[in-house]
């Protein structure tokens, strides 16, 4: 994904003056439009049921997968005399191209400056909010000003995304006499650039013993910081020297790319030369840059592919004792009311952990899959993800109220009101904090007890501006004096496959006959100084008594401000189907703009399709207080903060099976409660150690991963006895 800025030209861009005549900007940067792509981003990869884009406002950050062609004024440094000067630019993201002209109406004829974005470096002046340059590989540079911050970001991610993606293309494809003139895009000669590439091999070496020379000063200046003192004049800790540290290593992994580019223009010049059945030995780093930090551990930020910690292969493989398992049926007599305490504390400054943090970025590229990437342990919940995804379900009575509405439409608003209602306590209000990855074959079981007198009287109505709250949640002792006089919900999750990292879970209330099943792929991105993460999937209510299916998508979720005060939000466009009743919903979530604008604010309606009507709207904040608008003029007000939440029912630690998520992770838990933060990454460590030797495990005797309570039907994952199967569907005369 990447990150920009959507703007409107009939607005003005706001800016801040830097000199008397910059205020003509304000006139021209309204042509500095985003070509139409931009106008609905995509967010949910290719889950195409969700339909997701990323709305907001005009002005709001966007996200999109896609390279956008920008185009607009900017002022350009010319020289002493002249100055700064207003020059239209155009990105040309196909030919990766960065052209200007002397004004808008000139660009049809040949541009007065052409700079070639391969190998180029875009870099953010840290003397102002409005400047930045841009650097190719040529030598040749522009200086460049944007009206204001907002206006710069958009710029740079644009540029920085067109660069990485016709950089690494060149890496990739068989170099050509384009590739290699791209070093020469400036006033050389061609002529000199074959020279260059004729050179014989020697010089390689030289240029590697030379980086190598590079590298191992490097390794001294980041042993130098990391031994001086924790506190103090000069520490460790300072700012400046740990953004020197960052940026040290990401200049050595771009000079490592640049070799990497030269040696495939050297061996495509060669290979017409070459005796038959030569072989061409590439020049690697004597040490690789992966092992040259420490940060707090002794490697950083290991991927997947890193070399595991030897586990004996016998206690892998007895230890999961999973591929010969059935699904076993979980007695809910063994069940007892949640007792255990996972309040979070949010993270809060992260001062402690800036070189941590600044370490991991070093590291990143913008748009940066981080599936394979272990994250520091410091960030994480206590609590694994298929236990986050039970804890949406802790409105039960509300779940199980949807099937209690008389009509098509009111079952369609119940629905969304539960939907919405989720997210509060699912993602713990706003925690700034991620649960753990599950383990392959992991699995979570919880199920709640609901008196049946408490769902009649926990039916939202909607009554004239009315404040909704609910009333306290039952005690153990009343849950067992109304035996049968209870609604039971049942919950099972399952993370059925490891790359690409997909969970299932399922939840039924057999008394009511309903049931929802939902698979999730959970999709993790870098976006600067914020990770995004898509949840890609969908889920599937059923309600048997109407013969009724609701299809709906889950939004993204980004976490931002990761170097200082980090903090979560949900964003994206999420849509609820009933194709039997012709209902739907489309709700969207609004990540908060660059300028102003309200946190956490979503906004949707319930629409009947057949007639185009809309039947309720909805606004308010996901995690505060959401206010419900009916066709008939009524409004009601949800405060999910006063909204009782269900206790979940588990069984104790000792009766779980070694592979459900509490029982195992249980030792990252106690050491994430006791603040011992080196002590619960080496036993994280070890479970994805184990996983990865289990991994290989089957790949080597060819055995296939066997799920124990979902299967793959097509692109979904299915509970293997959903309630469909069992209870017949009912087809009510309405």
């Amino acid at each position: 994904m990447d990150f920009g800025v959507k703007m409107q030209g009939s607005e003005p861009v706001s800016t801040v003056k830097v000199s008397e005549s910059e205020g003509r900007l304000e006139g021209l940067a309204t042509a500095a439009t985003p070509n139409k792509n931009s106008s609905n981003s995509s967010c949910g990869g290719g889950n195409s049921s969700s339909g997701s884009s990323r709305g907001g406002s005009a002005k709001g950050w966007q996200y999109s997968d896609h390279m956008e062609s920008v185009y607009g004024y900017l002022m350009k440094y010319t020289n002493l005399v002249t100055g700064w000067q207003y020059r239209f630019f155009v990105l040309n993201n196909e030919a990766g191209l960065l052209e200007y002209f002397v004004n808008e109406q000139s660009r049809n004829q040949k541009p007065r400056g052409t700079l070639q974005l391969a190998g180029a470096v875009i870099s953010p002046s840290d003397e102002d909010s409005h400047t930045f340059t841009v650097n190719a590989a040529s030598g040749e540079q522009y200086k460049l000003r944007a009206t204001d911050a907002k206006e710069r970001q958009h710029w740079v991610s644009r540029l920085q995304i067109c660069t990485q993606h016709h950089t690494e293309a060149i890496g990739k494809r068989r170099p050509s006499q384009n590739a290699i003139s791209f070093f020469n895009v400036g006033h050389s000669k061609l002529q000199s650039v074959n020279k260059r590439t004729n050179l014989p091999p020697d010089h390689l070496v030289e240029v590697r013993e030379m980086m190598s020379h590079a590298e191992g000063q490097q390794r001294d200046l980041i042993r130098g910081i990391e031994c001086l003192p924790a506190s103090g004049h000069l520490s460790s800790l300072d700012q400046d020297l740990l953004m020197l540290k960052a940026t040290s290593m990401a200049t050595m992994n771009c000079l490592n790319d640049c070799f990497h580019i030269l040696q495939l223009q050297h061996a495509s010049h060669q290979k017409g030369s070459l005796p038959s059945g030569t072989t061409i030995e590439w020049l690697e780093p004597k040490i690789p840059l992966s092992n040259h930090y420490k940060n707090g551990a002794d490697q950083p930020f290991a991927t997947e592919q890193s070399k595991p910690v030897a586990v004996p292969e016998e206690q892998c493989v007895a230890e999961s004792g999973l591929l010969a398992r059935e699904p076993e049926e979980i007695n809910a007599d063994d069940e007892v009311q949640d007792t255990c305490d996972n309040k979070e504390d949010d993270l809060g400054a992260v001062e402690e952990q800036r070189s941590v943090i600044l370490h991991l970025l070093s590291q990143l590229k913008l748009g940066m899959d981080l599936t394979r990437v272990v994250l520091p342990t410091f960030i994480l919940e206590k609590r694994s993800l298929l236990e986050m995804y039970a804890d949406f379900m802790s409105h039960p009575d509300l779940f199980i109220a949807v099937s209690n509405g008389a009509t098509a439409e009111d079952r369609m608003i119940r629905f969304v009101e539960y939907y919405l209602t989720s997210f509060h306590e699912g993602r713990k209000g706003a925690i700034a904090k991620k649960p753990y990855n599950p383990i392959i074959g992991e699995t979570f079981h919880c199920s709640w007890r609901i008196p049946k007198r408490d769902v009649a009287s926990s039916v939202i109505s909607s009554s004239s501006t009315q404040a909704v709250t609910n009333h306290a949640p039952p005690s153990e002792e009343a849950l067992s004096q109304v035996g049968s006089d209870c609604y039971t919900v049942r919950f099972v999750a399952e993370q059925v496959s490891h790359h690409p990292p997909v969970s299932g879970f399922y939840a039924e209330c057999a008394e009511k006959k309903m049931c929802v099943n939902v698979h999730v792929w959970t999709k993790s991105k870098f976006l600067g100084m914020s990770i995004g993460v898509t949840m890609v999937g969908e889920g599937i209510l059923s309600l048997l008594e109407h013969g009724e299916e609701y299809t709906f998508s889950l939004p993204c979720a980004y976490a931002r401000s990761i170097l200082t005060v980090p903090w979560v939000e949900l964003g994206g466009k999420v849509s609820v189907n009933c194709a039997k009743t012709g209902y739907s919903a489309s709700i969207t979530f609004h990540t908060k703009p660059f300028y102003g604008g309200k946190l956490h604010r979503v906004t949707g309606e319930v629409k009947h399709n057949i007639t185009n009507t809309v039947v309720c709207r909805v606004q308010g904040e996901w995690n505060s207080v959401l206010e419900f608008t009916y066709s008939n003029g009524e409004t009601k007000y949800v405060d999910l903060t006063k909204l009782a939440v269900t206790k979940k029912r588990v069984r104790p630690l000792e009766k779980q099976d070694p592979f459900e998520s509490r029982r195992l992770w249980r030792n990252v838990t106690d050491s994430l409660r006791e603040s011992d933060i080196d002590k619960a990454t080496e036993h994280k460590r070890t479970l994805e150690e184990r996983q990865r030797t289990e991994e290989r495990h089957r790949t080597e005797t060819g055995t296939p991963w066997k799920t124990k309570y979902f299967i793959k039907e097509g692109d979904a994952w299915v509970y293997h006895k959903p309630l469909w199967k069992i209870v017949p569907t009912v087809q009510p005369a309405e």
